[in-house]
């Protein structure tokens, strides 16, 4: 198109400055020159035989033509033939025999007048016949042109819009390019300012352009704003703040990029965007898309076009969280119509040598697109122990990749700022203490109150209906392991278990439910042969935040079947695992963190040999715990003791033997069973008694 508009601009003007147009152009004129001057010389002859005469008067810059009375010789305007009859030049007869003729020219003039602005108009008329004539030669053979070598039916349509277009505008094509046109800083003429190019409503705006052989396009829209994701209408202002737009202000949109291909945004974007949600869906269910700015759907909107649909072919992929998915596939109706395919990515990988491989190949492709030091054998398999920590088994290993490469990264800065290279273990050890320590802040106040004795952590003696629990706090996405003690109490009644943490609305559900468990295991083990008569209390001491979880219900049993049967359970051991009915310990989360803590606790306060933590064996498998706690263990300064029972448990704790029924159904004398169940029927033969 703009090829061709250029060739009509070099030779229309020729066309026209031609001799054999000019020729016929001339004859043109001259016949209605001649006739217009026929029609005014009959006018002048028939008023000039009584006395007057057709001249031209001056009415601010343009002279009209005008009929005077000729009195001696001079053209004398009508409007003075009362002053000259004032002034007895004129006789009174005479000025009003003037003034009627002149009434009457003027109607006929006004005939003829109109006769000359009609032959005027059939005077264009024909000219413009005659240059549509000499420029259908030139535009027909641009046009046809075209239309051979783009095919199709709207194709055909618009270049023989174009070309009526054409024909029926030459006047831009009359002036040879660069006559009265300023020029723009690479040569090409442009309009003068505030005037818009007269050829722009033969241009092409190319909003999308895919080639045959190209593979499908896949965007991903990282900033999915109404105009960047729908297109928009730009707008041209003028100097005075005036705007406009057309066609060649139409500007696409990813939406339009991706057409035949893949669209891929984050779903909470789309969603926080004005307008973008709503237009999404409507344009996902129909199949086109248009192309309108966002202030068309206000109240106020100043869109003065409306281009046509576009229809689109593109498979839109929304990436988003869980809950994200759950709240629209609830709450809007159109997202299942629209978004059929799930497909969930896991956080986690299995463990296996091919991961290996892959974990050393990422931070390979960092090392070299970020410019980082490279990594040694060691450094690659201390951040793959990061990724199984993370992961929180030995047999899995982290996919977040983020996470990582941020740990890589300050590696990296570790070794540069020593001056050291390749990338060690010492450096990633180094990388991971530095980070610990810019958000373990919580957690050193906190030692601090458990050395100074404001929070009472005991790691040494033993007590009777006390223990040490562990739990786990994550601020900020940092998570670390704090000890907390654990009493209960006994006494004769008939209230239960009660949940002290429940009582005051600091428990959560799941901590309920573990309490409830225990009250099962009770009634499980020891209420076949009596009812339970006690109330006992449980109570997680200095805790004044809200608890939840399950995995202190196994330190809590040991705490009261402790009070029950008078046997002080060691300070040494911290407990962590989950309970069911039947006495199993069931595995926990966050067995690193939880043991790593209670070492730090101890280390503090001092290692004695005998300091550990109980956990459930099932977790064995996921210990991936710090270099300082490996090294006490294996030097025996520190012991992880894994339980699969209460049973083991308690004997750890206790030092005695947890006890089985016999064939009569009793317990072996002096076992922990045989203590508790002792005492629990001394309170049901009190509280019969009492009753």
């Amino acid at each position: 198109m703009q090829s061709g508009i250029e060739f009509l601009r070099r030779r229309i003007p020729q066309v026209f400055e031609g001799e054999p147009f000019q020729r016929q152009k001339g004859r043109i004129v001259e016949r209605f020159t001649a006739r217009e001057k026929e029609l005014m010389d009959d006018f002048t002859r028939r008023i000039a035989k009584e006395q007057f005469a057709l001249g031209r008067m001056q009415v601010g810059a343009v002279a009209l033509p005008e009929i005077f009375p000729v009195l001696e010789g001079q053209m004398v305007p009508i409007e003075e033939v009362p002053k000259l009859v004032q002034e007895g030049k004129l006789d009174t007869g005479l000025a009003e025999d003037l003034e009627r003729k002149y009434d009457q020219f003027r109607q006929e003039f006004t005939v003829v007048y109109r006769k000359t602005l009609t032959l005027s108009r059939e005077l264009a008329s024909e000219m413009s016949y005659l240059e549509q004539e000499a420029a259908s030669v030139l535009v027909d053979g641009v046009i046809e042109e075209l239309k051979e070598k783009y095919p199709g039916v709207h194709m055909a349509e618009y270049l023989e819009e174009v070309r009526h277009h054409i024909l029926d505008n030459l006047d831009p094509f009359k002036e040879r390019e660069g006559e009265e046109e300023h020029e723009s800083p690479d040569g090409s003429p442009r309009p003068a300012p505030g005037e818009r190019d007269p050829f722009r409503v033969y241009g092409v705006n190319v909003i999308l352009a895919h080639g045959s052989g190209e593979a499908s396009p896949v965007i991903f829209e990282t900033t999915p704003t109404y105009p960047n994701l729908f297109g928009t209408i730009q707008r041209s202002y003028d100097a005075r703040g005036g705007y406009s737009s057309d066609f060649m202000d139409l500007r696409a949109g990813s939406l339009l990029r991706a057409d035949g291909g893949f669209l891929i945004m984050y779903a909470l974007d789309a969603l926080t965007e004005p307008g973008v949600w709503k237009t999404l869906k409507r344009t996902m269910n129909h199949g086109k898309l248009e192309i309108q700015p966002l202030d068309l759907f206000f109240a106020v909107s100043s869109a003065a076009m409306k281009p046509e649909p576009v229809e689109i072919k593109v498979k839109v992929i929304l990436i988003g969280d869980r809950d994200m998915y759950e709240l629209l596939y609830a709450y809007e109706e159109d997202f299942k119509k629209i978004f059929k395919v799930r497909a969930e990515f896991d956080e986690e990988m299995k463990m296996n040598d091919e991961v290996i491989l892959q974990y050393g190949g990422h931070l390979r492709k960092l090392s070299e697109d970020e410019k980082l030091c490279p990594f040694d054998r060691a450094a690659v398999a201390s951040m793959l122990e990061y990724g199984v920590r993370l992961a929180g088994r030995r047999s899995k290993i982290t996919a977040r990749f983020t996470d990582l490469f941020d740990v890589a990264r300050e590696a990296c800065y570790t070794a540069r700022e020593a001056g050291e290279t390749p990338v060690t273990a010492a450096h990633v050890r180094k990388a991971l203490e530095s980070k610990i320590e810019r958000h373990n802040l919580y957690e050193t106040k906190l030692s601090e109150l458990i050395q100074e004795g404001v929070l009472l952590i005991d790691t040494t003696g033993e007590r009777v209906g006390q223990l040490n629990g562990l739990s786990v706090s994550e601020i900020g996405g940092y998570s670390f392991g704090k000890p907390v003690r654990i009493t209960a109490s006994v006494a004769l009644g008939k209230a239960g278990i009660i949940n002290i943490e429940r009582e005051a609305n600091l428990s959560g559900r799941i901590h309920d439910k573990g309490v409830q468990i225990l009250s099962g295991f009770l009634r499980g083990k020891f209420a076949q042969d009596k009812p339970l008569s006690l109330s006992a209390s449980l109570c997680f001491e200095q805790s004044y935040s809200g608890i939840d979880g399950d995995s202190a219900s196994s330190t809590e049993i040991y705490a009261l079947l402790s009070a029950l049967s008078g046997l002080p359970l060691t300070q040494e051991i911290a407990v962590t695992g989950s309970v069911n009915q039947q006495g199993d310990i069931q595995p926990i989360g966050g067995v690193n963190q939880k043991i790593e803590g209670f070492f730090e606790i101890c280390r503090m306060k001092g290692l004695t040999g005998k300091q550990g933590v109980i956990i459930p064996i099932e977790n064995v498998e996921d210990l991936m715990l710090r270099d300082e706690v490996i090294e006490a263990v294996s030097k025996g300064q520190f012991h992880i003791l894994p339980v699969s029972s209460v049973s083991e448990g308690i004997e750890i704790l206790t030092g005695v033997r947890c006890g089985e029924r016999d064939a009569e159904g009793k317990f072996e004398e002096g076992t922990v069973c045989a203590l508790v169940d002792a005492r629990l029927r001394a309170l049901a033969d009190i509280q019969k008694e009492y009753e």
